[in-house]
């Protein structure tokens, strides 16, 4: 077999498809938490906290601020040691949302397995096995 055909079987193998189509499939749903944190859950935890909060802009300067800079991005611009914990807070946030919906979703997966095996159809008697018991009837009803 040609190294092409092997290649072939091997990309269109169900495994393989399915891992591609996850793959995308969770880009895209990285998205959607990405925007659900950003959008939404960080404005209602900004007014929380009673204002206009940018997260992404929280740091701490390590050492000296000698020009007594006040913004992440002209302290790093100054190369200046940084310990930016605003932006590790939101990918956190992400992050914890994220396996959260996972979770949940695992969980409704696992039920609806559950549901399905608890409820198996009733293997139909062999067709020997109902003539039995037909006969054993009705020699109950005669004796």
């Amino acid at each position: 077999m040609s190294i092409i055909k092997e290649f072939k079987e091997f990309a269109i193998k169900g495994n393989m498809m399915d891992l591609a189509i996850g793959v995308i499939i969770g880009g895209a749903f990285g998205k959607i938490i990405d925007s659900l944190v950003k959008d939404i859950v960080m404005p209602v935890i900004s007014w929380i906290l009673g204002g206009e909060v940018d997260y992404t802009n929280w740091f701490l300067i390590l050492g000296d601020n000698p020009t007594n800079i006040t913004t992440l991005k002209a302290a790093q611009d100054a190369g200046l040691n940084v310990f930016a914990y605003g932006n590790f807070l939101t990918i956190l946030i992400n992050f914890l949302l994220l396996a959260w919906v996972v979770f949940l979703l695992v969980k409704v997966m696992n039920r609806i397995r559950k549901q399905e095996e608890a409820a198996p159809e009733p293997e139909a008697t062999p067709e020997d096995v109902q003539l039995l018991r037909e006969i054993r009837d009705e020699l109950k009803k005669q004796g």
